[in-house]
């Protein structure tokens, strides 16, 4: 384990660790609604461009660029790809934290911004397999690997924005802000995509039935293209949030006594190894749960029952799982202010003992012996699992962009914290739809369930090896070694 007195506060700081946030507060030269707003939009923005990739993958991808005899292997190959950006989103926190480390918060999620979009934009261009052959979903996966990388620099700067300008005491308040992009770009991704349902008569058990004879249907033609399209707009939104904002005054002070590192990645792995760990397995049953729920969930409840699903009706389960993630968004301000008022460490090893709980009631909750088939398909059962699982989503999730950075010292915080958030990705995100497909395919759906218990086991691990970091100073006055 690292020497911790190589990144511990100044003894100043020791004594009062509100100090500096009190410092901060007063220094604080950007309006908090805009910092806000700043720190809101991107995410929104990013995680809308994340998740209408993965609404499409988990539906109408494998019918556009995976097509084949056996759409259990097209189901996959979608969401292997998917996964791809997960792959990229390390390296993604590797190259915008070490300009996020050096250059400053604000250029650094500028960029991040720029690259999800353009990569969003251009997906809603490709043509499919039918009409390039391979060729399509090879540039579909580059796209892919290019949003991870946008992710993978957004996340962490975000935090950092809410949380270096927090008030005394209600950092994990002010860091709530850009977490709660997630339900909100999920909600916009999965809201249009059902309104364009809707609005197309589109049914995709149709059109999986009905295959290449389903290709000139105008939601297939062009309608999934909307969503990708109508990203570039958004973006222009964030940039122009974006650029009037100032720097941090914990990041500006850090500068102002010249505590820049020349290797921020270098630097971190050396002196906090064991808090990038720390940090990735404490995110990893937040990826379990969020990806099954979201991902996984749409596989199982709408494709066709001929590879392990139960056959729901895509417009229907979209609408239940867009009023479901409302409690996601709930739950996380109410993270925030249990975090704040009972510490970050105790309150997410409640939330976590309770998805182990979650994870052994699947047989319960969406067993096809429970809810029935066709006519007597329990729908309220359903909706049932989608809120508790998104309950408990907001409840871990909420404190996590002021637990990461708080792990790591200010002149490598941006690297640290996105490196440790986004290694997690592979582990609990990537592998986690296409595990979670094949188990439900070849051992049922209780299987899924015991997976996330086992992310979770590891979670509650890590957390219980891990400090309380609720009144620790977010400056660091010690010159990093060069």
């Amino acid at each position: 384990m690292p020497n911790t007195a190589e990144t511990a506060p100044s003894a100043q700081a020791e004594a009062n660790p509100n100090q500096h946030d009190q410092i901060a507060d007063e220094n604080l030269k950007t309006p908090r609604h805009r910092i806000i707003a700043a720190s809101l939009i991107g995410t929104t923005i990013e995680f809308y461009d994340f998740y209408i990739f993965a609404t499409a993958a988990a539906s109408i991808f494998p019918l556009l660029f995976f097509y084949g005899d056996d759409e259990g292997t097209a189901v996959l190959l979608s969401l292997t790809t998917f996964g791809v950006a997960f792959l990229a989103r390390p390296l993604g926190a590797v190259i915008f934290g070490h300009y996020g480390d050096k250059v400053g918060r604000k250029a650094t999620l500028v960029g991040a911004l720029l690259v999800m979009g353009i990569a969003t934009f251009l997906i809603g261009l490709l043509p499919t397999v039918h009409q390039v052959g391979l060729w399509a979903p090879a540039m579909l996966t580059v796209l892919r690997f290019c949003q991870g990388l946008g992710l993978g620099g957004e996340w962490s700067g975000a935090a950092l924005l809410a949380s270096e300008t927090a008030r005394p005491g209600k950092r994990a308040q002010a860091a709530m802000w850009p977490q709660l992009g997630a339900p909100f770009g999920f909600i916009l991704a999965n809201g249009l995509f059902l309104a364009l349902a809707v609005g197309f008569n589109f049914n995709l058990a149709d059109a999986a039935a009905a295959g290449t004879g389903a290709l000139d249907d105008p939601f297939l033609v062009w309608g999934w293209r909307v969503p990708f399209i109508l990203s570039l707009i958004m973006v222009a939104v964030g940039l122009y949030i974006r650029l009037r904002i100032e720097e941090t005054p914990v990041f500006a002070k850090a500068l102002k006594n010249n505590e820049k590192v020349k290797a921020p990645i270098g630097e971190v792995f050396r002196k906090n190894w064991w808090e990038i760990i720390l940090g990735t397995f404490i995110m990893l049953a937040t990826y379990g749960l969020f990806y099954i729920m979201t991902t996984w969930i749409v596989t199982y409840a709408v494709q066709p029952e001929t590879v392990g699903s139960l056959g729901y009706d895509y417009q229907s389960f979209l609408a239940l799982q867009v009023v479901s993630i409302i409690l996601f968004a709930v739950f996380i301000p109410i993270a925030g202010r249990l975090a704040d008022a009972f510490g970050r460490k105790k309150m997410l090893l409640t939330t976590t003992a309770g998805i182990i709980v979650f994870g052994l009631s699947f047989g319960m909750f969406i067993g096809p012996d429970v809810l029935g088939t066709g006519a007597d398909m329990n729908v309220w059962q359903m909706f049932a699992f989608l809120c508790v699982g998104m309950a408990l989503m907001g409840l871990t999730f909420g404190p996590m962009s002021a637990y990461l950075p708080e792990l790591f010292p200010t002149n490598t915080r941006y690297t640290g914290s996105g490196v440790a958030y986004n290694m997690s990705s592979i582990l609990g995100a990537a592998a986690t739809p296409p595990v979670a497909s094949y188990l439900v395919q070849n051992h049922g759906v209780h299987a899924v369930g015991f997976y996330l218990v086992f992310l979770a086991s590891l979670t509650l691990i890590s957390l219980v090896l891990s400090p309380e970091t609720n009144h620790k100073s977010l400056y660091t006055a010690e010159k990093a070694s060069v």
